[in-house]
């Protein structure tokens, strides 16, 4: 019998069969990419067909950092969801995507009757603010005095949002840089991904691993808004890192601030980032090049202060919630004239 509660079981216990004979087939444990093609670089994946999935389910698994592997099995129960995703976008009279990306994880058919458009950020609220002191008396947090102000913001504290190499990263820039302070954002929870087995946060096992001065890391937890608009304000540089997946409000959000972006290589982070133009990208798993393009931003703030602008002006221009707004109430409109 199927021992899934999800639907569909007889694609997840095919795709048990396929992990078994994958494995008996690669005993040195090679990486088996979609389409088939095999290298040694990574930890074992999986086996996929070569063909789009609905919602993008089949990334959670494809796209692994090497020292934390997913599951193959924690595959099956999301591609599971796939038929009932196209059934949902084949009843509906349109479709709205945020990124390009996340259209293109649909089959084709589907695609053409999704339109792309971001729900926009409120960049009236988030303005850059010149001089900005970093001040949050409620966790007694005072880094007035502070020149160089890392940050980074996440629902959680996860590989799917590059964690680890984050704090990886972090452990190198202390030891280069000993005035500089990082200030994390967010909770010590998993938001998207697996938890870890043994019980332990991301959080932990990562200040488990490395020596990290707790006296110049600072951890706020969750903000108020207003707080949390205070720490983009005050940023030096800005760190966000995501797998291929859903862009967060929070990187447009420190761009309208007029933050110095330091962002991961990926989908569908260059869809906004152009590499030196309004910001700055980085290998997502290469915490050694992740603190070298912090440290260039933090040595030469003249020379960013055109990126900072550019990345400000690239939210005006195309993810304003006052201009977005509009646009999505005539797709509205559109669609129930279409309906009559």
């Amino acid at each position: 019998g199927c021992h899934y509660s999800e639907p569909h079981c007889i694609l997840q216990i095919t795709a048990e069969q396929v992990k078994t004979a994958v494995d008996s087939m690669l005993p040195n444990q090679s990486a088996v990419t979609p389409g088939g093609q095999v290298s040694s670089a990574y930890s074992p994946q999986v086996v996929v067909p070569k063909v789009k999935h609905n919602g993008g389910n089949n990334m959670r698994a494809l796209f692994i950092h090497p020292n934390f592997p997913a599951q193959f099995l924690n595959l099956a129960p999301a591609l599971g969801k796939n038929p009932d995703n196209q059934v949902v976008f084949l009843t509906c009279d349109r479709g709205v995507s945020p990124t390009y990306y996340q259209r293109s994880q649909f089959p084709p058919e589907l695609q053409q009757k999704i339109s792309v458009l971001h729900d926009g950020v409120n960049s009236d609220f988030f303005q850059p603010k010149a001089d900005t002191k970093l001040v949050l008396p409620n966790i007694n947090l005072d880094l007035s005095d502070v020149e160089e102000i890392v940050t980074y913001v996440g629902r959680g504290m996860e590989p799917y949002r590059g964690f680890p190499q984050f704090m990886e990263a972090v452990d190198i820039l202390l030891k280069r840089r000993p005035k500089c302070h990082v200030v994390i954002v967010g909770a010590d929870r998993v938001a998207y991904g697996k938890a870890l087995p043994d019980g332990k946060t991301y959080k932990e096992l990562m200040l488990e691993k490395f020596d990290i001065d707790l006296m110049r890391v600072h951890f706020t937890g969750l903000l108020p808004y207003n707080q949390y608009r205070q720490v983009l304000q005050a940023s030096s540089v800005h760190v966000y890192l995501t797998r291929p997946f859903v862009l967060s409000w929070s990187m447009l959000e420190a761009m309208s601030a007029g933050c110095l972006l330091v962002a991961s290589d990926t989908a569908p982070v260059k869809e906004v980032i152009k590499d030196g133009e309004n910001g700055l990208l980085a290998d997502f798993f290469s915490p050694a090049q992740i603190a070298a393009r912090v440290e260039e931003a933090l040595t030469n703030p003249d020379r960013m202060a055109g990126i900072r602008q550019r990345a400000r002006q690239t939210i005006l221009d195309n993810y304003a919630l006052s201009k977005l707004l509009p646009q999505q109430i005539a797709l509205l409109q559109q669609v129930i004239e279409q309906k009559r």
